[in-house]
């Protein structure tokens, strides 16, 4: 139901059309093609960086002056540059092109690298490939896998000592090594289908929890860990695929639907020479439960696990000895509605303590906590949420440690922002701000192991991003690496009305924010149509501070036309306003937030320059689920809707996310009903437009027809657009994204017109 951040990079690398065709037009004035059919608002992009173990450098990718890619060292105090590995000795023998980098990993000594060329998309945002061992003292490049077949390599990391690789083909797990001059390459588990090595082509393990490298090495080296998913009782969900072939075919995947038979995950840790693997003793159904992450705990005899009831709402980390197999739980995490996964556990003092993310004091706070279990103290101490936008994609919400601090992003007085933030581990004194005061917006940092250097984007609203590289904690400026000069020379020369952020009052007396784009030349002594984006669910916040990439580009273009554009963040969003603020949705998705959104729109109504009877609202994914909701819920208000891959009936969507929120369908029927658009549609008195890719594997299209079926049957009108075999993000083949934005853009203007 999360529609992936990466879908707005896909619709910034435009399909059609040409600089000179944007630079003809007026620069103050928008237009679809310009947005997305040229390269006319095309940023400049930093990376993929990659800290040195050391702190003080860092690499990148430059493009080589002859063709390909170098690999580029910069010193981070000094800024000079030099290029360790040209582009001319990444050609592989026998080829005239140097290969083709997406992805580079050093190993810990920095004497070889990992390179990951040729991938296939498989799921979602797991991919598989070729991988290329460079080592730079002989500067031999060499293709790992031996004689496996191109592109089926998956997750390959080097071994502590930089001498072996491990990686993941077809299921099983192997191991490389990278002295010899012929490939030794040891098998360490077998494939007995449909039992598999880890996260792969698992859905709820990949997406929901982002587990897309299943297995871990030990600190010395000689064993891995690794998950083994049983995927049997899983059932397929069939895409039909009817334009790749003369006859339509079904593509599987294997998917488990809200309430029904999920994987069933173990872990067992393996010699890395080979051998029998030793499988880790956790209580409970393996079936009705999660072991949703995985290390090795400081040492190279325990690993550390988190495991998760099937409802989720109790978290136990256990503490496992690998030479015996058994299990011992140290910290218990239980909340009313849900918990979540912490990504941000670090060991301390020679592992004699680690943090942890909770949110028991009622906001999401920091603790370290003894490797027992039996101590723990708040670090982030009062009324403040630490922030991290991606953690539920996997990121951590912890930034860096350095000589007993630890940073982190949080923004306690304005829920629409983000900055850096410092605290003492001992927790002595509260948090400082690092972000300087004159730098409103968000603010999003990588952090060198050191913890003296960060590289550093800044953006805000209508205001495309910086990146610099900063010296902490001073935050002092060092050097800009990416300063986007001609992105935001074009953004600022584009005619635009006054933009503005605003709190109005919700259902049950709460203070929601959100921000509006009125029309250049704006006169509050007219009425204006209105058109409200939303999203309104536990995995998105729309009201952010933040640049908005080409869907804001085209909300301006929709103020240029005469429309008040607007958002609103509903209670059960991500916000940092609290545990309560977040969790108040369990077991009401759809409802609670319908009740403050319509709430919302009809406060903002009775402004003298709205007209109320011009309403629409329109969203995607979760969001197109929330203008279903609106729409046959509150007709009152909303005139009309455009829904784009919506979730019609949650029965529908995953084990893990639906879950989580609604608990179970067996056990919360009801719920699930109230919660379900497709529950509403007699409800229907304004236009709606329906949009799906009928590839999507994420919000299949099986939502969308089931949705039409019940308004055919309740005899109410609609349109329907059907993109086919494109998935989620409806970005795929030519001309895709500027179609979809053109049908939207035309929809709006004859169903509401200005």
């Amino acid at each position: 139901m999360r529609l992936k951040r990466e879908l707005w990079i896909v619709l910034a690398i435009l399909s059609a059309g040409n600089r000179s065709d944007a630079q003809a037009t007026d620069p103050g004035r928008l237009t679809l093609q310009r947005i997305f059919a040229s390269r006319d608002f095309f940023g400049q992009r930093f990376g993929p960086a990659r800290w040195l173990e050391s702190g003080d450098a860092y690499t990148t990718l430059e493009l080589a002056v002859g063709g390909g890619t170098d690999i580029v060292r910069y010193d981070a105090a000094t800024g000079a540059r030099a290029v360790i590995v040209p582009a001319a000795r990444l050609t592989p023998t026998g080829a005239s092109d140097p290969l083709d980098i997406e992805d580079y990993a050093w190993s810990p000594d920095g004497k070889k690298l990992l390179l990951f060329t040729n991938s296939q998309r498989v799921w979602r945002e797991n991919t598989r490939g070729d991988f290329w061992v460079l080592d730079l003292g002989t500067w031999r490049l060499r293709k790992l896998g031996g004689e496996a077949k191109p592109s089926t390599l998956m997750f390959a990391k080097f071994s502590p000592d930089g001498g072996r690789v491990a990686y993941v083909r077809e299921h099983d797990l192997y191991v490389e090594r990278l002295d010899a001059t012929t490939p030794t390459i040891t098998r360490l588990t077998r494939d007995g289908s449909p039992t598999r090595i880890n996260g792969t082509f698992d859905w709820v393990y990949e997406e929901e929890f982002s587990l897309r490298d299943g297995f871990r090495w030990s600190p010395d080296g000689t064993r891995i860990a690794y998950w083994q998913l049983d995927v049997d009782g899983v059932k397929d969900f069939l895409l039909i695929d009817d334009t790749d072939s003369l006859y339509s075919f079904p593509v599987p995947v294997q998917y488990p639907k809200a309430g029904t038979t999920n994987s069933a995950a173990r872990v067992a840790v393996v010699s890395a020479a080979g051998g029998p693997p030793r499988w880790i003793m956790i209580p409970g159904d393996p079936r009705n439960s999660y072991i949703a992450r995985m290390d090795w705990a400081a040492t190279s005899n325990e690993i550390i696990l988190q495991h998760l009831n099937r409802l989720q709402n109790t978290l136990t980390l256990y503490l496992a000895d690998v030479r015996t197999g058994t299990a011992k739980p140290v910290l218990v995490d239980r909340d009313s509605a849900w918990v979540d996964v912490v990504n941000d556990l670090r060991w301390l003092d020679k592992g004699r303590s680690f943090t942890w993310v909770s949110e028991r004091s009622g906001w999401r706070h920091l603790y370290v906590v003894s490797r027992d279990g039996a101590t723990s103290r708040d670090v982030t101490p009062g009324a403040l949420d630490i922030v991290n936008p991606g953690y539920l994609f996997g990121e951590p919400f912890v930034l860096g440690t350095d000589d007993g601090t630890v940073y982190f992003t949080a923004s306690p007085d304005n829920p629409t922002q983000l900055y850096l933030y410092r605290a003492r581990l001992d927790g002595r004194d509260a948090p400082a701000r690092v972000t300087p005061p004159s730098q409103p917006g968000t603010h999003a940092y990588d952090i060198a192991p050191s913890g003296r250097f960060a590289i550093h984007t800044w953006s805000s609203f209508g205001t495309p991003p910086v990146t610099d590289l900063v010296r902490l904690p001073s935050h002092e400026v060092v050097r800009t690496l990416v300063d986007n000069a001609e992105q935001r020379a074009r953004v600022a020369a584009i005619t635009h009305g006054p933009m503005e952020f605003f709190r109005v009052r919700g259902a049950d007396g709460y203070d929601l924010d959100g921000w509006m784009i009125k029309p250049p030349g704006f006169d509050s002594t007219k009425k204006y149509p209105v058109l409200f984006n939303v999203y309104g669910e536990p995995a998105g916040q729309t009201v952010q501070d933040a640049w908005g990439g080409p869907q804001f580009l085209w909300h301006l273009l929709l103020s240029q036309e005469g429309y008040i554009v607007a958002s609103v963040d509903n209670r059960g969003t991500p916000p940092p306003r609290g545990r309560a603020w977040r969790k108040s949705v369990y077991r009401k998705i759809g409802v609670l937030a319908t009740a403050d959104q319509t709430a919302a729109a009809r406060a903002l109504a009775r402004r003298s320059y709205i007209d109320p009877a011009r309403i629409g609202v329109w969203g995607w994914s979760g969001g197109g689920s929330m203008t279903l909701n609106l729409l046959f819920r509150s007709p009152d208000v909303y005139r009309m809707g455009m829904s784009v891959a919506p979730v019609t009936d949650l029965r529908y969507y995953d084990t893990i996310y639906t879950e989580r929120y609604m608990g179970l369908p067996q056990q919360n029927a009801e719920d699930y009903r109230q919660a379900s658009p497709v529950t509403f549609v007699n409800g229907l008195r304004g236009d709606l437009l329906l949009v799906h890719g009928s590839g999507d594997d994420n919000v299949h299209y099986q939502n969308s027809e089931t949705l039409v079926n019940a308004l055919v049957s309740a005899n109410k009108p609609f349109q329907l657009m059907v993109y086919p075999n494109r998935s989620h993000c409806i970005c795929e083949q030519r001309g895709t994204s500027m179609h979809l934005y053109s049908l939207l853009t035309k929809y709006l203007e004859e169903h509401l017109p200005r």
